[in-house]
């Protein structure tokens, strides 16, 4: 069992627009480091399961979208989420869901969610390695506070959705953390 104070330190493939590319997708690739989307900043994490999926479509990302005035209130300066998928389906996911506030990086190999020790094969629903369900809140790359969904697990056959909500992370945030949410401590398994 491994404890993880520090973001993972790996270089995500994104997407970005740039209209000096020609054509009908006026965009281009960018690496991002952990250092410049975590360095210096306060940022809330969220990390599900798959983009387009029932639970994170309908609830996990539009309630973090709805909630992102009252991070920022907060302190909060940017609402990730992460998700095992490529830069295409995040972007076209966001899309979808009109994602305006949160921004979709995608972990397209898994890199940063197995450093996490957070990746869980889910080959029984037919998705393979994919990132269990946490929240975090990340101050200047540091790990201050992780929410892990319970049951953590290979082939799991539910998927939790219990503490990596929106309004448990700004309830912690806000220092009034609901009475009865189990806590998971800080362990990952390495």
């Amino acid at each position: 069992m491994t404890v993880i104070e520090r973001v993972p330190d790996v270089t995500f493939k994104t997407r970005v627009r740039d209209e000096s590319v020609p054509g009908p997708n006026p965009y281009r690739w960018q690496d991002k480091t952990s250092e410049e989307i975590f360095g210096g900043k306060k940022v809330v994490v969220f990390s599900l399961p798959g983009a387009f999926t029932p639970t994170c479509s309908s609830n996990h990302l539009p309630r973090y979208e709805e909630l992102y005035e009252e991070f920022k209130a907060q302190g909060v300066d940017e609402i990730i989420c992460i998700s095992v998928n490529d830069a295409f389906v995040m972007f076209q996911w966001g899309k979808q869901i009109g994602a305006q506030n949160v921004f979709l990086l995608p972990d397209g190999n898994g890199e940063f969610t197995r450093k996490m020790g957070m990746l869980v094969d889910k080959s029984n629903l037919g998705f393979g390695m994919r990132s269990w369900r946490y929240s975090m809140l990340v101050e200047d790359g540091k790990i201050s506070k992780i929410f892990v969904e319970p049951d953590f697990g290979d082939n799991c056959p539910i998927d939790p959705f219990e503490v990596s909500d929106a309004d448990t992370m700004l309830a912690y945030l806000k220092g009034t953390e609901a009475a009865g949410v189990s806590e998971p401590r800080l362990e990952f398994v390495g």
